[in-house]
This record gives structure tokens, C-alpha cells and sequence, in this order.
């Protein structure tokens, strides 16, 4: 366990009797037996799971089976619980090798919207760069592949558009990662037809609300999101602290889960991607698709609390 969540989720042992044993027995109880929120892709109409698992660093390990039997047992937990959006890309080391050998048994690859990245210059590189993305996740369709950080979107998105019209990927998208790169991101997407962005935003960095959320919104765009725990900047934030009592009127039974109905409570994000490579991470987090989302007063009542660290 990552040492500042274990600090978090120790942390929440302190709430107030208010929100005690009983009451959060009865909210996992609940949770458990209900489904996860979904919400559509908007070119299509397809919904997903609105809380995804994202690979990189942690899925980074040598493709061994003793590296990998922990990651296996995370995303068979994910998909056994309702989860479908895995997102890679090329660039996280050995991740995408792990996955193909992830997917490929218990029928895992059928289950899960599979999303990757190209991120090389030049339409031949990024073309044999995509090539071996297909050969290491060991699949013959990929859901959706993003231009990586803006990188040769013009040679990339050309790609992309004949990988879709040949039915070897389903959707296209651009990613992003941090502020300095959202005025080139609001081009692209003025300039170009995408189905899905992947841009940051989380509780203590909300820049992309300005104009990248709603723009998403106008231009018909899915939105997944990136380190929606700011690179644990906001574990640490709340080390040693109990969660608000309130938090219990949106259903929120931890800190990830604070953070992460924050960001689902925007209406123009589609999917978060934390990062989970234990199975108690990826049962808390999918805690924050069940249940109530924050409303307007309450969010802007997180955003204080968080400011005010």
C-alpha cells in the first residue's frame, strides 16, 4: 500500500461518532449490492463505467508471474465488480506487456474497454509504434487510442482516423497532463473531431474547469481524467486528518472517495483513471461510483476544505 494512502485510510478510523461503525457498515453494505454509475461516450451513446484503473508506474513491474499476480488479482477484482476502462500507453515501460498477459486469460480481454496512446513523431513511427501496442497487449482491436501529450497530432490523428475506419480501434482521442498544455489542447479540440480527451483535474487543480470541461461538453468530447488525486498531493494534504462528517451526504465513505466524487460530480467528465494495483484500492475507489455525487454547495465546500490546507 502506497504510504500516504495508508496513512489516509488509517486516518479515517478517526470520523466522529456521527458517521461510526454502524453507519459505514451499512454504507458498504449498500454499495456493494448496487451498481456503478456509467455515463455515455457522446459519439456514440456507449456508456462506461465512470471509474477506471490507470497503469502507469504501477503497472510498470518485469512481466514475471510473481510481479504480476498482484496486478491480476487487482483488475480481476475491477472487473468482477463492474469496472471496465484500463488505460496504457507505450511509454509506461512494460505495462503494456503486463496487461496482454493480464487480459488474455479468464476471458478478461472481452470484459474490458482497452485504451492505449501513441506518442512518436512522424506517421510511420507512430504507425509501427501502435503496431506493437496491438502485439504487446496481444488483441486485434483496441477501444480507443489517444495521441499522447499532443505529440504529431496532425501525422497521429491521420492514423488513428484509419485504424478506426478499418475497425482496429473504436474511438480516438489527445491527452494531456498538465495546465501548461491546456491552450494547445483547446486548439486541437476546436480544430479537430475527438471522441475522447484525457486531461488533469482533480480537487487541487481545477484549471481544466475553466474551459476544457465545458468545451468537452459543447463539442460532444468524453472526458477521462488523469492523477484525480493530483499525484498524491491531496493524500498528503489530508494526512492525519478524519473525513468531514458531511461527507456522508454523498455517500462518501473514505478520502479517495472524496476526491475522486469531486471530480465525477462534474457532468462533463466521463471517467476517472486512478492509478490501482491492489484489490483494497480498487474496492474503495469504485466506492465513489455508487451512491450520491456532491452537488454544487458541496463542492465548493470541498474546494475550501482542500484551499484552506
Amino acid at each position: 500500500m502506497h504510504p500516504n494512502r495508508r496513512a489516509v485510510i488509517a486516518g479515517a478510523a478517526l470520523l466522529p461518532l456521527s458517521a461510526g461503525p454502524l453507519k459505514r457498515r451499512a454504507m458498504a453494505e449498500k454499495a456493494q449490492f448496487s451498481g456503478l454509475l456509467r455515463r455515455p461516450i457522446p459519439s456514440s451513446g456507449e456508456t462506461l463505467p465512470v471509474i477506471g484503473i490507470g497503469t502507469s508506474r504501477r503497472y510498470e513491474v518485469e512481466p514475471t508471474p510473481e510481479k504480476i499476480a498482484p496486478l491480476r488479482e487487482a483488475v480481476q477484482r475491477f472487473v468482477a465488480l463492474g469496472g471496465t476502462v484500463i488505460d496504457t500507453a507505450p511509454s509506461y515501460g512494460t505495462a503494456e506487456d503486463v496487461l496482454g498477459l493480464i487480459l488474455s486469460q479468464d476471458g478478461l480481454r472481452e470484459k474490458v474497454f482497452l485504451c492505449s496512446k501513441v506518442g512518436t513523431p512522424g506517421r510511420e513511427a507512430g504507425a509501427a509504434e501502435i503496431a506493437r501496442s496491438f502485439q504487446r497487449m496481444k488483441t486485434s482491436v483496441i477501444d480507443l487510442i489517444a495521441v499522447h501529450n499532443l505529440i504529431d497530432p496532425d501525422a497521429n490523428l491521420a492514423t488513428l482516423r484509419d485504424l478506426k475506419a478499418q475497425g482496429k480501434i473504436r474511438y480516438l482521442g489527445a491527452t494531456v497532463w498538465r495546465d501548461s498544455q491546456l491552450a494547445d489542447l483547446e486548439a486541437l479540440m476546436t480544430r479537430e473531431t475527438l471522441d475522447f480527451i484525457q486531461v488533469n483535474y482533480a480537487l487541487d487543480d481545477r484549471s481544466a474547469a475553466a474551459r476544457i470541461l465545458p468545451l468537452a461538453k459543447e463539442r460532444g468530447t468524453a472526458v477521462m481524467v488523469n492523477v484525480p488525486f493530483g499525484r498524491d498531493r491531496l493524500f498528503k494534504a489530508v494526512q492525519g486528518r478524519a473525513l468531514p462528517p458531511w461527507a456522508a451526504e454523498f455517500d462518501c465513505a473514505s478520502w479517495p472517495q472524496f476526491f475522486l466524487k469531486y471530480v465525477l460530480a462534474h457532468q462533463a467528465v466521463t471517467c476517472p483513471i486512478p492509478g490501482m494495483a491492489k484489490v483494497a484500492y480498487v474496492e474503495d475507489n469504485l466506492g465513489a461510483a455508487r451512491g450520491r455525487l456532491p452537488d454544487a454547495a458541496q463542492r465548493t465546500r470541498m474546494e475550501a476544505l482542500v484551499d484552506a490546507l
